[in-house]
């Protein structure tokens, strides 16, 4: 089982597709003491792999003694970043305090593209050196892409570059517009589009030696099965199943873009919430509404929980809008 903390609301980059807004510091984040109880309530609920993400998370001063700690309890952990403060000191440190690998944003090959999609006008540069630094201290290190309309003829070639890389791996993240990215949702792909470029994935998957994974796009395992090809993911939507996040100041989330909140953890262990919020039980549930309660792909795809929120009125058990077979 995986879990997200967004460690800060801190960010350096105003990236336009942001969930969080981030950028400044929220009032109210969880200090080191409350994220170091956080990290002994996730072992005690069994999860395995603790994501540490933003906000950008190296902007927090005890990021390396809460990696360290978390690493020392038997979690694997791993850290969600836009790769520029990533420096070979950074990532030297990274690596001593227990890091078990690394997801770097790139989205675009373009450096311009990529600049101002992230706000900063030396992103692109800082991002690829980030990704050399990892591989040259043997850190484990995966791209991360979202996908718009303007930069999906390049995620193949993004794919080819990760392995170029060295990459372990490659995640592709369909936007759910929310947060910043409400304000780009005319740039998202029709379903005809994410559909075609799902299709392109898998197919991509057979014929490099690294992992890709479509992220809020769970049509993906649909799409792999029909296809024939051999994929370790056998469930699309993990939100509230087999993942949650928990945000800065401790509201616990199914997953970043659904805002339901199930509980917060200065009140309650989290172990008990993830165990008896009304939200997961919900989710793990499984009793949709419209097409995909009857869908045949109901049990390995799930729809994406937040889009269906997103476009019905906050009702997060109803239809993936996105998808090709609900049209």
């Amino acid at each position: 089982m995986i879990i997200s903390w967004n460690t800060t609301n801190r960010c350096n980059l105003k990236c336009s597709h942001c969930y969080r807004n981030s950028g400044k510091e929220v009032e109210g984040e969880l200090n080191t003491e409350e994220a170091k109880r956080l990290i002994d309530q996730i072992v005690k609920a069994n999860f395995k792999i603790m994501i540490f993400s933003g906000g950008e998370p190296l902007m927090r001063n005890d990021i390396f003694e809460l990696i360290n700690y978390a690493s020392r309890a038997g979690l694997r952990s791993v850290l969600g970043t836009n790769g520029t403060l990533i420096s070979k000191e950074m990532a030297q440190r990274l690596k001593e305090s227990g890091i078990s690998a690394i997801g770097i944003s790139l989205d675009s090959l373009d450096p311009n593209k990529h600049n101002l999609f992230r706000g900063n006008d030396t992103a692109y540069s800082d991002t690829v050196n980030a990704m050399k630094n990892c591989r040259d201290l043997g850190i484990r290190f995966q791209l991360h892409t979202t996908v718009m309309d303007w930069n999906k003829d390049e995620i193949i070639s993004l794919t080819d570059f990760s392995v170029d890389m060295g990459a372990a791996a490659h995640h592709i993240f369909f936007l759910v517009p929310t947060g910043r990215g409400k304000n780009i949702e005319d740039e998202l792909l029709s379903p005809k589009e994410y559909e075609k470029l799902l299709t392109s994935i898998m197919k991509k998957q057979s014929e490099v030696n690294i992992e890709i994974k479509p992220t809020c796009a769970p049509q993906f395992v649909r799409i792999a099965e029909n296809l024939g090809i051999n994929s370790r993911f056998k469930r699309g939507c993990i939100a509230g199943i087999d993942y949650c996040i928990i945000n800065p100041k401790g509201d616990v989330q199914a997953c970043a873009y659904l805002n339901e909140i199930a509980g917060n953890v200065r009140e309650s262990d989290f172990s008990e919430i993830w165990r008896n919020s009304q939200l997961f039980n919900r989710l793990r549930d499984q009793k949709y509404n419209g097409h995909c309660n009857s869908c045949s792909a109901k049990k390995n795809c799930g729809g994406c929980r937040a889009r269906s929120a997103y476009y019905h009125n906050g009702d997060y058990m109803s239809d993936d809008k996105i998808c090709m077979i609900s049209h």
